[in-house]
């Protein structure tokens, strides 16, 4: 029966051989966009609760608190875009090299087109792809991080607590949120009740890549990327005019926002990067 132990040795090697190698093999090769946008990313739970930010009384511990909580839910939905461009990529260089792509990746693209809102030309495929990666792409973390302190009051909103709505979603539909109590008479509008605060996120910057009133911000972020530069928030912040009826007031308070946390920012993204595993 030694034999059988050798046999088994030597089909773990090759296994153990194998597998690095296959599983470094082309994404669009291999996997479908649900294993594409879950590998190796991090297991973040599901978080229905926002944490009572209104007994720190110590500004920068506040602030601290209120990031550390954040950034590794929007870390997480930015790894999830990340992986979805990087699929569109993929994609788009193959057919440019006139290489066939599998019908199941072709379903996989159009199934992404549509959640992004963009119609597929088969006769201009070029343009299909540029408006698409134009939305399919991430928002800088501090942007996020900021605009969430500004819209939920560093969390303490009625809005964040009760309907876990970090970014002041609006709703159209009766009883879909949380009415405004300063809502003006002929408005029927709701702020958005979500079931975690990842939804919330995650809707958020659905709605940054693919609402008409930011394609500005999109515009801009094309732009950086096409010059090889960094996505920088302050950059972006040009495009959020029509996030709030207070326009360019709005913008600038958010520049000064960006400006003053920013370090805080980077120091706890740092330390969420460092902690991660290898």
């Amino acid at each position: 029966m030694r034999w059988l132990g050798w046999l088994l040795a030597l089909i773990l090697v090759v296994v153990a051989a194998w597998l690095p190698t296959t599983m470094h093999r082309s994404e669009l090769e291999l996997m479908d966009t649900t294993t594409l946008v879950s590998l190796e990313l991090p297991k973040i739970p599901m978080v229905t609760e926002v944490p009572d930010f209104s007994v720190y009384m110590d500004v920068n511990e506040k602030k601290k608190a209120f990031f550390g909580f954040l950034a590794p839910l929007v870390q997480l939905e930015n790894s999830i875009i990340e992986r979805e461009r990087n699929f569109v990529l993929a994609v788009q260089e193959k057919l440019r090299r006139g290489q066939s792509v599998p019908s199941k990746q072709m379903k996989q693209l159009h199934a992404l087109a549509k959640r992004y809102q963009v119609d597929l030309d088969s006769d201009n495929m070029e343009e299909s792809f540029k408006v698409l990666l134009r939305r399919v792409d991430v928002v800088p973390e501090t942007l996020v991080l900021v605009q969430a302190a500004n819209e939920s009051g560093w969390g303490t909103s009625r809005f964040a607590r009760e309907g876990l709505n970090l970014f002041g979603q609006w709703c159209f539909s009766n009883g879909c949120g949380l009415v405004p109590d300063a809502r003006r008479d002929g408005m029927n509008h709701e702020v958005r009740k979500f079931p975690s605060v990842n939804a919330s996120v995650r809707s958020y910057l659905r709605n940054i890549n693919t609402h008409p009133a930011y394609f500005e911000l999109r515009r801009l972020r094309e732009a950086k990327r096409a010059s090889g530069a960094d996505l920088r928030a302050i950059d972006l912040t040009p495009g959020l005019l029509s996030y709030s009826e207070r326009g360019e007031d709005y913008v600038h308070e958010l520049n000064a926002m960006i400006r003053v946390n920013r370090p805080i920012i980077v120091d706890m993204l740092q330390a969420n990067s460092d902690s991660a595993p290898e």
